[in-house]
């Protein structure tokens, strides 16, 4: 039985993604599951560019802040959801069409990973936390590097949501995440996945990202984030996410203005980087020269599908 196909737009942060797949889910009748860890959470608007109602074009976007900024959300729940949406999308009779920069949710839906939803160990959380706060980040990344050094290459020393949970998965089941991921490729892949990747001159691509970042703090990134402090209780995972995590450093006063513009861009860089490295590792991806312009990148998308 042949498989149905549903399309993935993948790439790094600026890339131009949002545009492209809303003009191919016109051309094609489809409809947009977005794969962005951020983008999944109510009220971060401007920093994780959520695409505006205006920008959708009457284009239905699933899994776009539909959790709160204080839960926690998992790959197992990313990939639960998104296999959701894209059953409703084929039972109305449309093309899902995968879109993001979340190389992890990618990839546990392309390869059929089962991430398990590990236990979560709050005395352990609490431990290295407090490691964190007396010896500093960089000693559990060293710590997790000993332990999973192929998972630590995909991530920034910096990362401290992944690098505690590397270190959370090593201590709960006694495998690392690699070890984790290998096992569980095993499941057969339940569609057709189509994978496009939007390619830019690394040069303008970084330009592309520091204009971006200039926009959001022109749209109010600062008093989007002074609100969601604000409104709940306890300090947001989501906070840690790239652009926040900057601007809450900057109204603490540990940062001033310029220095947190300039860490957001050079931070975003950074990811837009790694991000590249991910999906080039991704055999099956074609690569759109994205200076091609979006008319031009509808069409080559649209001559595979045939």
């Amino acid at each position: 039985m042949q498989k149905h196909k549903v399309i993935v737009i993948c790439g790094p942060t600026a890339s131009g993604k949002t545009a492209l797949s809303i003009e191919l889910a016109k051309k094609i009748n489809g409809e947009i599951v977005s794969c962005d860890s951020m983008q999944i959470y109510e009220d971060m608007d401007i920093g994780t560019a959520k695409p505006t109602l205006e920008e959708m074009q009457g284009i239905k976007h699933y899994l776009i802040g539909y959790v709160s900024p204080e839960q926690r959300y998992s790959v197992a729940d990313y990939k639960k959801d998104a296999k959701k949406a894209i059953k409703e999308i084929i039972k109305k009779g449309k093309m899902p069409i995968v879109v993001g920069g979340t190389g992890l949710y990618l990839d546990s839906l392309i390869y059929e990973i089962e991430y398990q939803d590990i236990e979560f160990d709050e005395d352990y959380r609490n431990q290295l936390e407090k490691e964190v706060e007396e010896k500093g980040l960089e000693v559990l990344y060293e710590r997790a590097k000993e332990i999973d050094a192929e998972a630590v290459k995909k991530i920034s020393s910096t990362d401290k949501k992944r690098i505690l949970r590397i270190l959370e998965i090593y201590h709960v089941t006694g495998k690392t995440k690699t070890e984790q991921e290998i096992e569980s490729r095993k499941k057969e892949v339940e569609y057709d996945y189509k994978v496009f990747a939007l390619d830019w001159e690394r040069q303008k691509l970084y330009e592309r990202i520091n204009k971006r970042v200039d926009v959001m703090l022109e749209q109010g990134l600062i008093g989007e984030v002074k609100q969601i402090l604000k409104k709940y209780d306890t300090f947001p995972t989501a906070m840690q996410g790239l652009g926040y995590k900057e601007v809450v450093e900057y109204l603490k006063g540990n940062l001033t203005k310029e220095e947190m513009i300039e860490k957001i861009k050079m931070e975003t860089r950074r990811y837009a980087k790694r991000q590249l490295t991910w999906f080039r590792k991704n055999k099956q991806t074609i690569w759109l020269n994205a200076e091609d312009g979006t008319e031009k990148n509808v069409d080559r998308i649209c001559q595979f599908l045939n």
